[in-house]
Order: structure tokens, then C-alpha cells, then sequence
């Protein structure tokens, strides 16, 4: 994919940041939206003279058009547990509502598309690890389920307009990611931990610590959806990293690359929160020749410099 012009929904987050990056790497004009309620526009400053990127503050809950596109990735939603939490509605909305909408797009310019979905889709799994005919076990009505049930509803929306309207479209099944743009304090495994670990502050676990989560780097993470877009695969693709660790191996490991001797504190999991998250991405390798590189170890260490940039200026302001 090169020298396109691409719409990137959800282009001030962590994701969409990091994609539009990618994109107008391989020659392409990109065209980013975000409404701003969860992304920040610090995360496209280094855009700002970038003559082949514009950026278009909007909802994409109303209907709009930025003119043709030759491919569209909705990346836009709230998707941290304490984004979620607090823009309940607004996450139900922008699965629903905005998905109908940039899916419009796409079949009125003819264009390609591929949303962001999650292992959320998965729930809390009784099967492990997670392939893509896996249909979950999703509890529709708990307080995570504004976002699982969003994203399940667009993957339906997604196949709809493939199976409707011919639309070329893919969907990717993304599973923890994390790397520089995260957001500190976000309900996030890494984010929080790195915080706490680089702030001075207690380690916080949830439950004893011994559910499991799989963590991909960013970068890789990018590489396998810009497979995905180039395929001629519609139907959902794990994309994430298959080594699984536990959350107190994950804190331990924190503890080594920021060199910091930290206490741990745990408390009550969470209502819903996945006993066991592991991705299995035979389809992704088989079909896109694509699998992770990065080992959990290496990403923090190439993320340590973002996160104490980031804890220097909290500490700054609350001081």
C-alpha cells in the first residue's frame, strides 16, 4: 500500500498514531481523524509540518466525508478500561454509529477497510488459547460490556457491507499492545505498572496476580495489520503476541528494566476481568507470513524512555 490516500479514524490514540506513522512512511497521504475525547493531539505533533497528513477534528458518530479515500481504518474508540468505564455510551456509539458510518465511506468511495477490533470478543475464554472460531464467552450486560459488545457489534457491521455491499473488508483481532503513546494510568497491565514502578509507587495487582495476559509490541503490532490491509482476508485475524505471561511475572519483569525495588499491592480483581488471555495466530502466519519479534523484555526497555518522560511531567505538575 503506497502513494493512497488513507482515512485513519481514532488517528490522535496510541494505535492510530503509531499507523498513520507507518503509513505516510510507505508514501501514502493520510487523512487523520479523532474527536480527542481519549487520543491526544501530542501524539501527531511530530506531524504538524507533515505536508501528505491533515488532520480533521470530528465524531465520527455523525455522518462526514473527507472526500475520496482509497482505504479507510477505523481505529477510533475508547479502549482503555478506564476510558471505557467513564464514556460508556460513547463507546457503544462510536462501535455502532461510527462504524455504520465509515463503513459508508468506504462503499460510497470504493475503498478498503479494516477496523480494529479485539480479543475483548473473547471475553473471558473458556478456550485457550484463542483462535479466530472461537465465539467467546462475553457477559452482555457487565460493566465491561459496553466495550466487548461495541466490538462485537461492529465485527457483524463489518461483514454485513462485505456480504451486502461487496465492501473490501478486514478485521483484526488486536491483543495487548503497549509501547511509547500508551497512556499512563489507563487501567492498562504495562501503562500502570510502569507508572507506579517509575513514579516510586507501589506495584498495583489485581487479583493474586496469576492471570495470564500476552503483550505485543507496537511496532509489531502495526507490521501485521499492514499485512492484513494487503490481504485478501475478511474474516477476523488475531494479531498479538502468543508468549503468555502471568501479571506478577509482567511486574517483575518492570521492576528489572526500570531498576526499581518496589513494593507490590494487590487488590480485588475486577468484575469480568479474563482469568487467561494467550492469541493463537496460526491464521496470521499462515495467511500473512507475519509473527511477532519483539520479546517483552526488549519492548519495555525501548518504551522506558516515553514512560519517564511521562511520569517526570506528572510529578512535575503535581508537585
Amino acid at each position: 500500500m503506497n502513494s493512497s490516500r488513507i482515512l485513519v479514524t481514532g488517528a490522535a490514540g496510541f494505535l492510530g498514531s503509531h499507523l498513520c506513522d507507518s503509513l505516510l512512511n510507505e508514501g501514502n497521504r493520510v487523512v487523520g481523524v479523532d474527536n480527542l475525547s481519549t487520543g491526544s493531539e501530542t501524539n501527531l505533533a511530530h506531524l504538524s509540518r507533515e505536508s501528505r497528513f491533515e488532520f480533521v477534528q470530528q465524531d465520527i458518530c455523525q455522518p462526514f466525508d473527507v472526500g475520496a479515500v482509497d482505504f479507510v481504518f477505523n481505529f477510533a474508540s475508547p479502549a482503555s478500561p478506564v476510558d471505557y468505564a467513564r464514556l460508556g455510551i460513547e463507546t457503544l456509539l462510536v462501535g455502532s454509529a461510527g462504524t455504520l458510518n465509515t463503513l459508508e465511506i468506504a462503499r460510497r468511495h470504493n475503498a478498503g477497510y479494516l477496523h480494529a477490533s479485539t480479543s475483548e470478543c473473547y471475553g473471558d475464554p473458556e478456550v485457550h488459547p484463542q483462535s479466530e472460531t472461537y465465539w467467546g464467552n462475553v457477559n452482555p450486560i457487565g460493566p465491561r460490556s459496553v466495550y466487548d459488545e461495541a466490538k462485537r457489534f461492529s465485527e457483524a457491521t463489518v461483514m454485513a457491507f462485505h456480504r451486502y455491499h461487496s465492501v473490501n473488508t478486514h478485521l483484526v483481532r488486536i491483543f495487548n499492545t503497549y509501547g511509547p503513546r500508551l497512556q499512563i494510568n489507563d487501567g492498562r497491565v504495562i501503562s500502570n505498572l510502569m507508572s507506579q514502578a517509575l513514579a516510586g509507587e507501589p506495584l498495583t495487582i489485581y487479583g493474586d496476580g496469576s492471570q495470564t495476559r500476552s503483550f505485543c509490541y507496537v511496532s509489531d503490532l502495526i507490521e501485521g495489520i499492514l499485512a492484513l490491509a494487503d490481504s485478501d482476508e475478511h474474516l477476523p485475524v488475531n494479531i498479538g503476541n502468543p508468549d503468555e505471561w502471568t501479571i506478577l511475572e509482567c511486574a517483575e519483569e518492570i521492576l528489572k528494566v526500570t531498576g526499581v525495588s518496589g513494593n507490590i499491592v494487590f487488590k480485588p480483581l475486577p468484575q469480568d476481568d479474563p482469568t487467561r488471555r494467550r492469541p493463537d495466530i496460526r491464521k496470521a502466519k499462515a495467511l500473512l507470513g507475519w509473527q511477532p519479534k519483539v520479546k517483552l523484555r526488549q519492548g519495555l526497555e525501548l518504551s522506558l524512555e516515553y514512560f519517564e518522560g511521562c511520569v517526570d511531567k506528572r510529578l512535575v505538575l503535581n508537585s
